[in-house]
């Protein structure tokens, strides 16, 4: 079976992104990061109120995730996460612009990173 593999626009590998300055977050002993997250609004507040559920959840990113987010410094580009993530797991090389473009619109979406201007 034919892999698929997205074509993106060299915008795209232009673009540069950062931390959230509002999230906080860790390198754990074994160089995994935990982010924190908030968890607001009505259903999170009934949530915490009658299921006591935590007011703060900690997601731990796996080793691809915690390398590409120790990459985002505001200076490097998508190309530039690229070469690093592929520098660091060089037997995953052919499947890492989609796991990169995957992490990254999942972090943008939930807010963890912002959208810097090109570099």
């Amino acid at each position: 079976m034919k892999s698929k593999t997205k074509k993106l626009s060299a915008n795209y590998m232009d673009l540069v992104f950062s931390k959230n300055p509002g999230r906080v977050w860790r390198q754990k002993d074994e160089g995994i990061v935990e982010i924190d997250m908030e968890n607001r609004g009505l259903f999170n507040a009934i949530a915490q109120k009658f299921f006591k559920r935590p007011r703060v959840s900690h997601i731990a990113l796996d080793k691809y995730g915690s390398v590409l987010w120790l990459g985002l410094d505001g200076e490097n580009t998508v190309n530039d996460l690229l070469e690093l993530m592929q520098k660091a797991f060089p037997e995953e090389k052919d499947k890492m612009l989609n796991r990169i473009v995957q992490f990254l619109t999942t972090l943008e979406v939930h807010s963890f990173i912002i959208r810097n201007k090109d570099k």
